[in-house]
């Protein structure tokens, strides 16, 4: 088996070597795709945990919105808000729930409805989409980060213990935890993580705690209670009227569906049966269906008895901008019935999960950027490596808190576009998938949720178009970063691993020390098209009457970048042949060539003839389709994966 000799990897690794600070910044790498890559990728099976510890990893992201949900449902949707938060809830327990319970049974491994997708709409097309989405997955972990840190500092400021010195800071104090969130991942995150366990823990009996003393409020004073109904019916009319406006206004209050995504993505992290394999993981499917159903039940009871209490006992006033409640309903009801002391400790409490809420989004990205985009030729190839990462991201982050001034409102409208964006791809994914299954009932059910959730993000679009903006923005940087880098990459050796047949091997073995190689393409395998081009080369070359060996590539898709390379020898009238499939001719030309050179110790010589058309039309056709003019690229990408001379096998054009 090939792997890049020691000059081209020290070649195509050179951002690796070099100062002590760069090798300590590339050498956390993510491993290849397929296998596990990222804080989220799958670990070694003694490292796993039980699904209820994993939940809580999860729930940094999922159960943290109700730091600030509740403020913010009631300031999008006001009375409305309980009954569009019920309409919420009906459609995360029957929609979101089913769809992710599906995606968490066809990608066991953590890759998500992204990954779904992929397989489902393969070529350029499904990596577009996957671009896209990857946009939206960006804006929706990004925004986790900056909101989730933006909300933690409200919660400090606003706490009657904080000095006076730090107010009117917001943007200073989210900058700071945003830098201590990327000090966390350089230094390396998978112990701290143990702490979601202690820290979900803790968020979630004191949220009980706020809950349940404002519901016994409300049930001593139920005239509360009666105002809120009162404003309700006089404000919007006939409750018939008002289960119309809930059912308009609830996608505004989409936040409440985020962490379904996260949920699957940690999945290589339960644990399983004994009898568990790595193709049919049955109890770690089992263990990810109990996560979700779980968190979510748990989930919407917070959903809904926060809102109603928050709604009911907070004056409106105080959900506007600049108001005691303004992104911290649940932490004013525990300042104002529970003491400052309680309420003290409620925000120490909210402000760490929050911050770690940041941390599993940002192991989020660190998992979902190394799987697609290097594979994808579409991002350098230092992206796979851990530290770099962390620095872009951290970066980003502060450039998002900048121009957002630390606001949690006004970055609630690209977190909602980019969950619900997500969301409605794993339901339409799921939907595929029931459909390619023949599962009628399924294609039917999944359909449904899909036309909810396609109106609901259109909903959020139009009523918060700077999310689409946002995210818009997200896919424009990826886009632009993936061409730039598709091209710039172009020359690179992608072949991860060449291997020979028997067949192969036995024909190499009988060349003797030189191996002479003719390019032949497989559209006519005619024998008089061999008869030809063996004449030709014979002609043009000199060739001696020697034993020669055809070798054709067959393009698969010429949309990925890297794979596996496997050489099956054949004979067709006479002739011996190499057969080879890849994404791109002249990279896996030298790939073999070099393979043949290093492992097998003989010289190669590759013999081509020239590429008839426009020398820029050929090219365009080497980076799009992974044909074009073949004879000077093979030779520029063994130039590029081979820099001596004497050690790079031969280029023969005529």
């Amino acid at each position: 088996m090939y792997r890049p000799n020691p000059h081209a990897t020290q070649r195509a690794q050179h951002y690796g070597c070099g100062s002590p600070q760069r090798v300590w910044l590339t050498a956390e790498t993510a491993e290849a795709p397929g296998r596990h890559s990222g804080p989220h990728g799958r670990p070694e099976p003694e490292r796993r945990t039980h699904w209820l510890r994993v939940m809580c990893l999860t729930g940094l992201d999922y159960f943290s919105t109700l730091g600030y949900q509740p403020a913010i449902a009631a300031l999008a949707a006001g009375a409305v808000a309980p009954l569009a938060t019920i309409v919420l809830v009906a459609i995360t327990l029957a929609g979101a729930l089913p769809v992710y319970r599906r995606v968490a049974e066809q990608s066991p491994h953590g890759t998500g409805s992204i990954s779904m997708l992929a397989k489902l709409l393969p070529r350029w097309g499904g990596k577009l989409v996957i671009l896209a989405l990857l946009g939206f997955a960006a804006t929706d972990f990004m925004i986790t980060m900056t909101l989730s840190a933006a909300d933690a500092s409200a919660h400090l400021i606003e706490n009657p213990f904080t000095p006076a010195a730090f107010h009117g800071q917001e943007v200073v104090i989210t900058l700071a935890l945003l830098a201590g969130l990327g000090v966390v991942f350089l230094r390396g995150f998978r112990e701290a993580i143990k702490l979601a366990t202690v820290l979900v823990g803790l968020f979630l009996v004191a949220n009980l705690v706020v809950i349940a003393v404002a519901t016994a409020e409300l049930i001593q004073h139920p005239v509360m209670l009666g105002d809120w109904w009162n404003v309700l019916t006089t404000q919007h009319g006939d409750p018939l009227f008002v289960i119309a406006i809930a059912l308009v206004v609830f996608p505004k209050l989409a936040l409440g569906l985020s962490g379904f995504e996260t949920g699957v993505a940690v999945m290589p992290q339960i644990r399983g049966d004994a009898n568990d394999t790595e193709e049919n993981p049955v109890g770690r499917i089992r263990g990810a269906k109990r996560l979700l159903t779980t968190s979510a039940l748990i989930m919407s009871g917070f959903l809904v008895t926060s809102s109603i209490t928050t709604v009911a006992l907070i004056p409106a006033a105080e959900f506007q901008p600049g108001g005691a409640a303004n992104g911290r309903a649940l932490a004013y009801l525990a300042h104002t019935y529970l003491g400052e002391g309680f309420g003290t400790a409620y925000d120490a409490i909210t402000i760490a999960i929050l911050w770690f809420a940041g941390a599993s989004a940002m192991a989020g990205l660190l998992n979902i950027v190394p799987r697609y985009l290097p594979h994808f030729g579409m991002a350098p190839a230092w992206a796979r490596a851990t530290r770099p990462l962390v620095l872009v991201f951290t970066a980003v982050g502060f450039l998002i808190t900048i121009i957002f001034q630390a606001s949690v409102d006004a970055q609630g409208s690209a977190y909602a576009t980019g969950v619900l964006v997500l969301i409605t791809s794993a339901a339409i994914a799921v939907t595929l998938h029931a459909r390619a299954a023949h599962q009628k009932g399924a294609t039917i059910g999944f359909s449904i949720i899909s036309v909810v959730f396609i109106y609901t993000t259109i909903a959020n679009v139009i009523e918060r178009p700077d999310g689409i903006r946002i995210a818009g923005l997200f896919i424009l940087g990826i886009v632009i970063v993936s061409f730039v880098s598709r091209v710039a990459r172009s020359m690179e050796l992608r072949a991860t691993a060449v291997t020979l047949d028997a067949a192969a091997q036995q024909m190499l073995d009988a060349q003797g020390e030189v191996v002479r190689l003719i390019a032949h393409e497989p559209t006519d395998v005619s024998p008089e098209r061999y008869e030809a081009k063996l004449r030709h080369a014979r002609a043009a070359h000199g060739l001696p009457h020697a034993s020669v060996i055809f070798i054709e590539v067959e393009i698969t898709d010429s949309s990925d970048f890297e794979g596996d390379l496997e050489v099956k020898g054949t004979n067709r009238y006479g002739y011996d042949i190499f057969t080879v499939q890849s994404t791109s001719v002249p990279n896996a030309l030298a790939a073999v060539a070099l393979h043949l050179q290093a492992v097998a110790g003989v010289s190669p010589h590759l013999y081509f003839r020239w590429t008839e058309g426009n020398p820029a039309l050929n090219l365009l056709r080497f980076l799009l389709f992974g044909e074009g003019e073949i004879a000077p690229v093979t030779r520029e990408v063994l130039r590029e994966a081979e820099p001596q001379v004497q050690h790079r096998p031969w280029v023969h054009v005529g």
